[in-house]
């Protein structure tokens, strides 16, 4: 599908939950095709718009479309957990709302040369930033059985994760893994006949942990909660989409530490712990596409929108 033709994940959602201020400042930290930061700029009009990637070729590409609002639109090479660091470098004291988008953007995964996809052959790569030096080549290689397995078992809640880590090892003995569907074949090797008829890739849940452990993904998205709330504005919303268990889950709880008052003892008579909410949360159950979103947008289908307002 063309960029410019791209309907970003629950659009309208994330914008009515933006709440958007015309002279605000936003902060899009996970630009892509920037369809989500492209109606956010539209709705500026002495505010200013920071968009944030840590793929250089996503800001590129971003140059283009966003050209129409250039003089309020700013493009940062950086990622997403750095939003501390990147209001500073800008002399921002807060913003008015922050939009993070954790899905890998379709990009990555429809350029085959990239690795991130099971279904085209290319190098063991899956680098959100290309600049970053670890590869899944690097993991699948390198890597001991047994954190192999850790990391196939934890962020791709495979259940056959130790039959496919141990033929991953027996199979770089003789000769390294280089591309991706050389993986494949193996995880393949690896499963059950039964597993291989399920609805499901069999290397998908593999390759997103793999990918999750090149990218350091749910490290990430801990520190941008810890990075972002403290930085939004009185009335600012943070509005974050996930797409798998793991980082919903490391969302939610974030956000409901952050919403949290007192934290005494109930028997305390009165507290002396002096906690006070951060945050209120707009949402207590995740925000979810329609059936009409899921038909034009299967990729969407795992989506949770979770919304936060700054007291």
């Amino acid at each position: 599908m063309d960029g410019l033709t791209h309907r970003p994940v629950l659009l309208d959602a994330c914008i009515e939950a933006l709440n958007i201020r015309s002279s605000g400042v936003y902060l899009d930290g996970t630009l892509g095709r920037a369809g989500h930061s492209e109606q956010i700029a539209r709705r500026l009009t002495g505010g200013r718009l920071i968009c944030v990637d840590r793929d250089q070729s996503a800001l590129e590409a971003a140059e283009e479309r966003l050209a129409p609002w250039k003089d309020r639109v700013t493009l940062v090479h950086s990622n997403f957990d750095r939003v501390d660091g990147i209001l500073d470098k800008l002399s921002l004291p807060g913003a008015d709302g922050m939009l993070f988008d954790l899905g890998v953007s379709s990009p990555q995964l429809d350029d085959g040369s990239r690795g991130f996809s099971y279904m085209s052959d290319a190098p063991l790569d899956m680098r959100m930033n290309r600049e970053d030096s670890l590869t899944a080549g690097e993991v699948v290689n390198t890597w001991p059985q047994k954190e192999l397995k850790r990391i196939i078992s934890q962020y791709g809640e495979e259940r056959y994760a130790s039959r496919i880590a141990g033929a991953i090892v027996r199979h770089r003995v003789d000769k390294p893994i280089e591309t991706t569907l050389e993986l494949v074949e193996i995880i393949k090797s690896a499963m059950p006949p039964k597993a291989l008829r399920e609805k499901q890739h069999p290397a998908k849940r593999t390759f997103q942990a793999i990918r999750i452990a090149v990218n350091d993904e749910l490290s990430c998205v801990e520190r941008m909660l810890q990075g972002a709330v403290p930085r939004l504005n009185p009335g600012g919303r943070l509005a974050v989409i996930t797409f798998h268990s793991l980082e919903d889950r490391i969302v939610k709880t974030g956000l409901a530490g952050f919403a949290q008052g007192c934290i005494c003892p109930p028997d305390f008579p009165v507290c002396v712990c002096g906690r006070t909410p951060e945050i209120k949360l707009i949402n207590k159950k995740p925000i979810l596409p329609s059936e009409q979103e899921l038909e034009e947008n299967p990729r969407a289908r795992s989506a949770k929108l979770r919304v936060a307002e700054k007291l």
